[in-house]
């Protein structure tokens, strides 16, 4: 407990704390009988502030540059990131094979690089292995979080949050009318992280409450190739499969 978190009096007043000793009381504190004590939590340097969503473009880039803004405070990097997941995957063709990518390996490299391909699991774990950090990813529909990087010994993590459709990033800041320039986006994994972690969490159930999310098993959507309505993600996929068309607006 530091001075600054213990307080007594009124107004309350920080106490100088003596030395601890096996023999020491709270006498020993210059309190009087039936004075309050007042003890305040103090959060460590790098956890102060609250967790606030960071809108991201809807233009089936924005798991990208939801990232890019994480790592680089910029919305503008979803070509670049494209690209490295592409000759990740290009470059190991053992590990990333037609069974694991549901498609063969060249064919998918072709795919993630077209501008309405969304990204998901296979690329945010390509990221995380490449940029040395954890990813944490929030789910607002289910309330889970899905750890990329996890147990790899990365000294850093980034947040981003995920309504169903569309990604958006996770910042710590003063406050809600904070500046963007003053977002804290990558915390040292550990204490830190894990606190930051209890503020995320409680800003999931907050927008799930709020049902900021969509049921992709239930909305509809309208593939902009053919316009053909389609109804949840199953459809979507095997309309994907099926056409080769890749673009979907929500209806």
């Amino acid at each position: 407990m530091t001075p600054e978190s213990l307080r007594a009096g009124f107004p309350p007043k920080a106490l100088e704390l003596p030395a601890v000793t096996a023999s020491a009381t709270v006498s020993d504190l210059g309190l009087r009988t039936g004075e309050t004590i007042v003890i305040q939590s103090v959060e460590p340097a790098g956890s102060q502030g609250q967790v606030l969503r960071r809108i991201i473009a809807s233009d089936n880039s924005c798991l990208f540059n939801a990232f890019g803004y994480v790592t680089e405070k910029s919305r503008d990097q979803a070509r670049s990131l494209r690209q490295l997941v592409a000759q990740k995957i290009s470059a190991d063709q053992e590990r990333f094979c037609e069974a694991f990518l549901a498609k063969p390996n060249d064919e998918y490299c072709k795919w993630i690089l077209k501008d309405d391909s969304w990204g998901g699991a296979i690329e945010l774990s390509i990221l995380a292995e490449h940029f040395q950090c954890e990813i944490a990813a929030y789910d607002i529909c289910t309330k889970r979080r899905d750890l990329h990087g996890e147990g790899q010994g990365y000294e850093k993590r980034c947040m981003l949050i995920y309504d169903g459709i569309h990604y958006d990033a996770l910042a710590l800041a003063a406050d809600a009318s904070a500046a963007e320039a003053e977002d804290v986006t990558m915390f040292q994994t550990g204490a830190v992280a894990e606190l930051v972690d209890v503020k995320a969490r409680s800003f999931v159930e907050e927008q799930h409450k709020q049902r900021q999310f969509t049921d992709t098993g239930n909305f509809t959507l309208r593939c902009v190739s053919c316009q053909q309505g389609l109804k949840g993600e199953k459809e979507a996929k095997a309309h994907a499969e099926a056409t080769g068309h890749t673009g979907f607006a929500e209806y």
